[in-house]
């Protein structure tokens, strides 16, 4: 009986012996830690720590811009203008059909002024004081400055054909109420309230001419 109870117990002991070695491997299994692959590979490779350079500091730097000097003010060339003057028209003689007047450029600016060649002189009409026909035509040659002191005048004959000469249909007559006068080398122009006829239409002449200035 004694025997037959010691192999027993040796017998158990190997069985638990046995369930615990592999109660203790299958725990190895579960704890034991997972090698690491060192080796790089293109998912895992270090992050790139360079600084890829910006727009900005790739462009060059904006060059500083000239200083510019304050505009300066017209400079007084001497001539007469627009608003240096006072103008009015005086009869004259006739001709042939055409009226001489003379028109009258009186320089009120208080200061001397210089007045060469032909004035512009064109009929206008209406509220707008649109043209009429076409401006007056130069007659002669351009003759030498005049120097005006202040008060004094010059003098530009103007011609004016009698337009009821023309053949209605193509002249157009229309009423006008004044002139437009440009003075030599002048760029704003001034009005002469005289009243007269003038060609809308495209005429075969000159409906007005105009000669050079000279002193009064």
């Amino acid at each position: 009986m004694t025997m037959v109870r010691s192999k027993m117990i040796s017998i158990g002991g190997l069985v638990a012996g046995t369930a615990g070695l592999l109660l203790f491997s299958a725990c190895g299994s579960q704890t034991a830690p997972v090698a690491q692959n060192t080796s790089a590979s293109p998912s895992t490779s270090a992050p790139d720590t360079s600084v890829a350079p910006s727009a900005s500091s790739s462009s060059p730097a904006p060059s500083p811009q000239p200083v510019q000097p304050p505009a300066q003010a017209p400079k007084n060339d001497g001539l007469c203008k627009s608003g240096d003057v006072k103008l009015s028209v005086k009869d004259s003689d006739a001709a042939a059909g055409t009226v001489y007047r003379k028109l009258v450029i009186t320089n009120a600016s208080g200061h001397s002024c210089t007045i060469q060649g032909f004035p512009g002189v064109s009929y206008v009409t209406g509220a707008d004081g649109h043209q009429v026909g076409d401006a007056a035509f130069r007659d002669g040659e351009k003759g030498a400055p005049v120097q005006l002191g202040n008060g004094e005048s010059a003098v530009a004959d103007v011609g004016f054909v009698n337009v009821r000469n023309y053949d209605e249909a193509v002249c157009k007559p229309t009423e006008t109420r004044g002139l437009r006068v440009y003075l030599p080398q002048e760029t704003a122009s001034n009005f002469v309230p005289v009243q007269g006829l003038g060609c809308a239409g495209k005429i075969p002449g000159n409906q007005l001419t105009v000669r050079t200035v000279h002193k009064g």
